[in-house]
């Protein structure tokens, strides 16, 4: 027996969206993505662009083939709303822009030392030549900012496809200036700490810490161990969601037992041993900033989990460093 199609009032929120009809027939068992599809090719924007509330609800309908229009709430006579969001930009390459900024910035400034650190006339001359130390931040954070990219690629999964195009350049500050021109630069510089200093940096010496420099060493056991935690907390992230979904999952592992977010305390962890082998107050100071955010980051999914999933997630009682916060 065919199914009985419902009717849905329709109306603009916001800006008026040229072309978009006020009803609608469409089956309830319909998924939810088929209003989207239908909306965007009436009113010629992108489904991602669009926002579709059931206003009985207030709440959004989702944009997505495992859920349909019935299950979204809707039903005969419901209305929705539909917001046009405005110009939209994938998630992914958001991300993939946001690192490449630190990634061409600091082998750039690291190679223009001799003109960005001299007079016009003694340009090529008169800095002296990178410590081993300068050497090696610009190889960690290089590590970094490939790994990133590559997880962005190749790991990562995203609820949300798309944000709006002109944030790119709000989150892209962040990486560009922060961690790429406000390290690089004086971390780089003659005058940095750094510079002075000079130690051996084969992996035996920083192991061992020998040239009394156990701080070197330190740093590159952080950075590695965080980088390596970070990854692990990541494919666990990925392997809850199916590819193409949108579903959420509880994550289970090492680190999600102490914290909601493990993945941003190992962040944390491999930037204190950046911060630790280029002894700049610029790392520091993106340290601060970016822990900051995470803790905000952090503290609104832990809510998100206790609402969504109720009693079958384990509450945690920091949400992102032991003890502290």
């Amino acid at each position: 027996m065919a199914e009985t199609p419902i009717s849905l009032s329709v109306k603009s929120r916001g800006k008026l969206i040229k072309f978009l009809p006020t009803d609608y027939a469409v089956t309830p068992s319909s998924p939810s993505s088929d209003l989207y599809a239908a909306f965007a090719s009436k009113t010629r924007l992108s489904p991602h662009r669009l926002r579709i509330v059931n206003d009985a609800t207030g709440q959004a309908v989702p944009n997505v083939r495992d859920i349909s229009l019935a299950t979204a709430g809707l039903h005969d006579g419901s209305t929705v709303s539909v917001k046009d969001l405005g110009p939209q930009i994938a998630w992914r390459t958001v991300f993939i822009v946001e690192y490449l900024g630190p990634l061409l910035l600091h082998p750039l400034i690291f190679e223009l030392r001799p003109y960005l650190y001299s007079s016009p006339s003694s340009w090529g001359s008169a800095v002296p030549a990178p410590s081993n130390l300068q050497t090696l931040s610009l190889v960690l954070i290089t590590l970094h900012f490939i790994k990133r990219e590559l997880e962005t690629i190749f790991v990562h999964r995203f609820s949300l496809a798309t944000m709006p195009a002109l944030n790119i350049f709000k989150n892209s500050a962040h990486y560009w200036l922060l961690a790429g021109a406000n390290i690089a630069y004086w971390t780089y510089s003659p005058r940095a700490a750094a510079q002075a200093h000079n130690p051996p940096i084969s992996p035996t010496d920083l192991l061992l810490g020998a040239g009394n420099d156990p701080l070197t060493a330190l740093g590159v056991i952080l950075f590695a161990a965080g980088e390596l935690l970070n990854l692990n907390s990541h494919l666990v992230l990925r392997d809850l969601r199916r590819p193409g979904s949108t579903e959420r999952g509880i994550p289970r592992g090492f680190g999600y037992n102490w914290v909601t977010c493990p993945n941003y305390l190992f962040e944390i962890v491999a930037w204190v041993g950046i911060a630790l082998v280029t002894r700049s107050w610029s790392t520091w100071v993106f340290v601060v900033i970016a822990g900051g955010q995470m803790v905000l980051w952090a503290q609104k999914k832990e809510r998100r989990y206790r609402k969504e999933f109720g009693d079958k997630y384990k509450k945690k009682r920091f949400a992102m460093v032991p003890g502290l916060i």
